[in-house]
């Protein structure tokens, strides 16, 4: 085995095993122009209404979207909303945005950047991925006509770029597996920098809990939390048998933001006729959730403030996982190398001074482990300026 030398061995360790998103680059979009936002584990991005945190991590699932194959109408179904206001249309009338971000990992920091076009019609114009300098693929629209763009990714062979045409309404990075044939060593070195970025990008869960959603008995599904949170009584239904430990994980985190005693949280069958989504016993198919207060006595979360219901379902999202949360995640690609990032707007909303900072508190935790991270928006970050870990954004407007 070859010794790696003091400075190769501290760069090889300096390398995340794990591919994360650490900047994001919005140069120009919606209220932002030439802004770059540096990302650690926890980042939170402050700033008064209008400054632009929610379009900042609507900028970022977008670019998880597009990682993850979505078609562009999929992803910006108001483009127009995402060019900057005072964009003039050029010659042909044409408007758009450019948007990036860097993803670190095994093979160093990689750069994407994409240029979209929101009128006349909606397509992506132009995309790069560049690594250590060097360009690794490089789309361009030449012929307005045609719906496609011409792409040049790095070969280093006996060509140094090979030429092809991609489709204009989809991201070329999550495309490059089915084109490069990994050949050379410029082409693996394309595919390992592409592999990077669409890891780094594809498991992502935005999450916005809705109170009034919340409070509703709702029928047993999968079990994976969705975006509003309105099925938390189904996941509680799921969760609380299959991981014990992070449940009582839970049940302290809500013993400490909410009022009053708390024993435990659990879900219960709703008594009602045999219902269609197979209830049986004099059951009708769906849960409620409640809280154990001991004693007997049970309290639907339906009773609770909306503080109370936001703060328990966010340390729902960040004690668990994929598994339990509607994410896209790299099936081709082991668990352990995979990082879920937490998209939260609004992160401090109706939260008591007591529930956010221990909600911060417990983020930096399981932050701090490697598996999550999390970008939130909240209107003033002050109060999680002693917590360690925590990068703040801080935006004017």
């Amino acid at each position: 085995m070859t010794a790696l030398s003091p400075g190769s061995r501290a760069h090889a360790e300096a390398r995340p095993d794990r591919p994360s998103v650490v900047e994001l680059r919005l140069t120009a979009f919606a209220a932002h122009r030439r802004a770059g936002f540096p990302l650690g584990p926890l980042s939170l991005f402050a700033g008064p209404s209008g400054s632009g945190k929610s379009s900042a991590l609507r900028a970022y699932e977008a670019l998880a979207r597009l990682g993850g194959g979505a078609e562009l109408d999929e992803v910006f179904p108001d483009p127009v909303a995402c060019v900057p206001e005072r964009a003039r249309p050029d010659a042909q009338r044409r408007r758009g945005f450019r948007i990036g971000c860097t993803a670190d990992g095994p093979e160093g920091p990689v750069r994407l950047d994409v240029a979209v076009q929101a009128e006349p019609e909606l397509r992506i114009v132009g995309e790069r991925l560049t690594a250590g300098g060097l360009t690794l693929l490089e789309t361009a629209l030449r012929d307005p006509g045609r719906r496609s763009v011409q792409a040049a990714w790095h070969t280093a062979g006996s060509s140094p770029v090979t030429r092809a045409p991609l489709p204009d309404d989809r991201l070329g990075t999550p495309l490059l597996p089915l084109r490069v044939a990994g050949k050379t060593d410029g082409q693996r070195q394309v595919l390992a920098a592409a592999e990077q970025m669409v890891v780094a990008l594809r498991s992502v869960f935005a999450c916005d809990p809705l109170p009034r959603s919340m409070r509703r008995a709702v029928p047993l599904g999968a079990g994976r939390l969705l975006r509003g949170c309105g099925n938390l009584a189904e996941v509680l239904w799921r969760t609380r048998s299959e991981c014990g430990r992070r449940h009582g994980l839970l049940v302290d985190a809500v013993r400490a933001g909410c009022a009053g005693p708390v024993r435990d949280l659990l879900a219960e069958r709703q008594p009602g006729g045999i219902g269609r989504i197979g209830g049986v016993g004099g059951m009708d198919g769906t849960v409620q959730a409640l809280l154990d207060r001991g004693d007997g006595l049970r309290t639907p979360l339906g009773r609770l403030g909306d503080g109370e219901l936001r703060y328990l379902a966010l340390s729902l999202v960040l004690l668990t996982g994929p598994g339990v949360l509607e994410v896209d995640t790299a099936g081709e690609v082991p668990a352990a190398l995979q990082t879920l990032t937490v998209l939260a707007d609004g992160f401090d909303r109706d939260l008591d001074v007591r529930q956010r900072e221990g909600l911060v508190r417990l983020a930096a935790r399981m932050c701090e482990r490697g598996h999550i991270r999390l970008v939130g928006a909240v209107s003033d970050a002050s109060w999680a300026a002693g917590v360690g870990g925590v990068t703040v954004v801080d935006l004017e407007p």
